[in-house]
């Protein structure tokens, strides 16, 4: 597993549907080393707080692979490291294979997963695509988010290993399909409130979802 490129952004403002929105999605690689800190890399900012940052949303990671999947899905060739809006374009750590609350050295840091991202209008204002957040979670390819839980400097290049895997087992890839898509699935439901390293945000979603399916 590795680090291949570390982006960053300052907020922007952008035009949607007639509105300035501010964004820090249009982000672009850094060359050499970087403080990760505990709720964002050195020189990255958030736009909306309400959505993104914080201590369970540090740092969003997405797949290098996962770049030929879109290139090739979408026709296109314009898509580069950051496309996707990701801080770290990591190698070797597909969703299918990298369990929520698994906890990750990356260079100086240590660092826990804790969700999947759920797309949102930003993301599909920059593909230029209007259903591309519908496309984006039926792929199931959503990369993750990351708590920091020990700071320390990060630069593409670094190996990532794993630290601890998380007990419970539930892949990125699992939890992301359960909540948008296996909603009913009231055993995996209560199966995924045991993970001690997911999000509260993802911890309420899921536990809205019991009292509906009973």
């Amino acid at each position: 597993m590795k680090l291949e490129s570390v982006q960053v952004s300052k907020p922007q403002v952008i035009r949607y549907h007639g509105e300035d929105v501010a964004t820090s999605i249009y982000k672009l690689p850094i060359e050499g080393r970087v403080m990760l800190h505990e709720h964002n890399l050195e020189g990255d900012e958030q736009a909306d707080l309400k959505v993104h940052g914080g201590t369970y949303k540090a740092v969003y990671c997405y797949p290098a692979e996962h770049y030929v999947y879109w290139s090739q899905t979408l026709g296109r060739d314009d898509l580069n490291y950051g496309g996707f809006g990701e801080n770290f374009t990591v190698s070797g750590m597909l969703e299918a294979d990298v369990c929520v609350g698994d906890i990750y050295r990356v260079g100086e840091s240590m660092v826990q997963v804790t969700q999947a991202r759920i797309p949102c209008f930003k993301l599909a204002h920059k593909m230029g695509i209007s259903t591309f957040v519908k496309d984006f979670l039926t792929a199931n390819k959503s990369g993750f988010y990351l708590r920091v839980l020990e700071t320390g400097k990060v630069g593409a290049g670094d190996a990532i290993t794993l630290e601890t895997r998380d007990p419970v087992g539930m892949s990125v890839a699992e939890l992301n399909y359960l909540l948008h898509f296996d909603t009913g699935n009231i055993d995996k439901i209560k199966r995924a409130l045991t993970i001690e390293g997911l999000s509260p945000s993802w911890y309420r979603s899921f536990e809205k979802l019991i009292p509906s399916v009973l």
